[in-house]
């Protein structure tokens, strides 16, 4: 699920030439983000709909909680994680785990730092991407704008999965 399975493998690291946000504010990232678009991983193949919904957790850190429309199965899936800061809770620079003492990176590369209205997103390396917005759908110049962005810093952005949000 969005950035759930992936990321608790156990790799923490930053991909090559990817820096984290500096001014990243938890407390303006919290509540429901949509995902845009993806680099395809087998958990979440086929899904649609899929969001991330942030929150605090008590002791520190946040909660995530990705879902998923699976059309084939008929059902939402959803998978529960917590995330939490790498070195300075002022940088988009986490670790995320959806099972036990597995983590894995959650890089926030690029941030609407006026209205966190969008975000670009990796994991350990650059097979991870996804393109979050506040919003079921992104101005498609923006859109543009940041796939380009990506690609410039060697994603492979010709493999985006479009993630279908309506209905």
């Amino acid at each position: 699920m969005a950035l759930g399975t992936v990321l608790s493998m156990g790799c923490v690291g930053v991909p090559e030439n990817i820096k984290p946000v500096e001014s990243f504010e938890a407390n303006r990232y919290l509540g429901k983000w949509y995902e845009i678009a993806r680099l395809d991983h087998s958990f979440e193949r086929g899904l649609t709909k899929v969001t991330a919904t942030y929150s605090l957790r008590r002791g520190g850190g946040l909660s995530v909680v990705n879902q998923g429309w699976s059309a084939r199965k008929q059902i939402w899936k959803t998978a529960t994680g917590k995330a939490f800061f790498i070195q300075d809770p002022h940088r988009g620079y986490l670790k995320v785990s959806f099972f036990g003492p597995f983590y894995g990176s959650y890089v926030v590369f690029d941030l609407d730092q006026d209205g966190y209205q969008y975000a670009l997103v990796a994991g350990p390396n650059k097979s991870y991407l996804w393109l979050l917005s506040r919003t079921p759908t992104m101005n498609p110049a923006k859109q543009r704008e940041l796939i380009a962005e990506a690609k410039a810093l060697g994603f492979d952005t010709e493999k985006l999965v479009f993630v279908e949000q309506d209905g």
